[in-house]
């Protein structure tokens, strides 16, 4: 009775999963997170604002107008005007003129804020796309463990019979028997602990696309062991050019290298350039009068040299950074190629070694006991191995993938 209803919830929780579609492409979904992801889209917006302020930066700044009346006798406006020849109406206009190549260099600065913001949508993208990746290596290796705990546990009910029918002609014990119901209500964990997995990435990857809770569940490919076309220093070499990060703090770098040449340029006077025409009573000529005006930068001790200082500091912190982005990077590749070596390896040793030898050992222990010829504990461990080697299997294989995954993200090498 145990073991009927310990098979019938196995097949309940399977059944309970949503009823597979079509699988869909990871391709179509990394298109789908490209243009609808909210993360990728506010950052995009950010980048597209950023584009707009160097222009503004660099434009010299608005004039001003200027309206003047002077009246004699009388202080309400453009009273004495025409009995006074002291009065007069004037109307002037003024432009501000920073030191030649301040504009220029502002420009240049809001420019590389832009590059910047630039290499910041290309580090979301990448890193949301690498989630979606993760989180659809995970569903198929969920879809993948779940056939095999179905598999086995068939496997696990064919033991079943035998040891009962042994038992029933005094061949065997009931231990056998409750032992294989007690590995099959294992088995009832472990679905459930999947069935659990699977439905949290798929919440993840409806996050992801920024689909609405209720969407229907995603099915996936079957899981395929991409190979690996590249040597670790050829991935290494891409990371200068191709990780978006680096980039940023390379342009960050070049950004306070702006940021000191305009403290060296803020110790140049600004000017403003005001012209201004007055006129007076029909008797005399109008007036006609260009002043220029300079702002002298003359607190240096407690303003110009502070401000050096700190662009030059500012200037070390980057290339620093910098230094240390380049390193994590390169571990990063590293230690991701190390672990899709290793588990490359490792997939080629459960497909031609521990796997067929697992269940040739299972198969051949299975009819050892029908006959007499090997206790039940021998065919439970085979049986212990088959199902231990596979799952391993399709979890290294997704693993392997995920590593992959990463490699792409940190040097934009496509491997999958």
């Amino acid at each position: 009775m145990r073991l009927f209803q310990a098979g019938v919830i196995v097949l309940f929780l399977v059944a309970a999963l949503p009823a597979a579609d079509l699988p869909t492409p990871l391709s179509a979904l990394l298109d789908e997170a490209t243009r609808s992801n909210p993360d990728i889209q506010a950052t995009r917006l950010g980048w597209q604002a950023a584009t707009q302020v160097p222009s503004q930066v660099s434009t010299l700044p608005d004039p001003q107008v200027t309206l003047q009346h002077f009246s004699v006798g009388s202080p309400r406006p453009f009273a004495g005007y025409s009995n006074s020849d002291f009065a007069y109406i004037g109307f002037g206009i003024s432009q501000d003129l920073p030191y030649p190549g301040k504009l220029k260099l502002k420009g240049e600065t809001a420019q590389q804020d832009a590059a910047i913001s630039r290499n910041k949508l290309e580090t979301v993208r990448r890193s949301v796309l690498e989630q979606v990746k993760e989180a659809y290596y995970q569903i198929a290796y969920v879809q993948q463990t779940l056939e095999v705990l179905d598999r086995n546990d068939k496997l696990l009910e064919q033991v079943e019979k035998i040891a009962d029918a042994r038992y029933r002609v005094g061949e065997g014990s009931q231990q056998d028997i409750l032992k294989s119901q007690l590995e099959r209500t294992k088995l009832l964990r472990e679905v459930a602990h999947h069935h659990e997995l699977m439905n949290s990435q798929q919440a993840l990857l409806r996050k992801l696309l920024n689909r609405p809770p209720g969407s229907p569940d995603i099915s996936t490919e079957p899981l395929v062991e991409t190979p690996l076309a590249y040597t670790s220093d050829e991935l290494l070499a891409k990371v200068r050019t191709e990780n978006p990060e680096v980039a940023g703090q390379q342009e960050t770098v070049k950004k306070q290298s702006l940021q000191v040449e305009i403290a060296r340029k803020d110790r140049y006077p600004d000017f403003s350039v005001q012209y201004m025409w007055q006129h007076t009573a029909e008797p005399f000529r109008d007036y006609y009068m260009l002043s220029v005006s300079a702002r002298i930068p003359i607190y240096r001790r407690r303003k110009l040299n502070p401000e050096m200082t700190q662009a030059v500091e500012e200037l070390n912190r980057s290339r620093r950074e910098y230094e240390s982005q380049i390193q994590t990077a390169y571990f990063d590749v590293r230690n991701q190629y190390l672990a899709a070596e290793t588990a490359s390896q490792m997939l080629k040793i459960y497909r031609e070694g521990l796997i067929p030898q697992a269940l040739a050992a299972y198969q051949s222990g299975l009819t050892s006991y029908q006959s007499g010829g090997v206790d039940f504990e021998t065919l439970f461990s085979s049986f212990l191995d088959v199902l231990n080697f596979d799952g391993e299997y399709w979890k290294t294989l997704m693993e392997h993938e995920t590593a992959l995954a990463r490699i792409e993200q940190i040097t934009g090498v496509p491997l999958n």
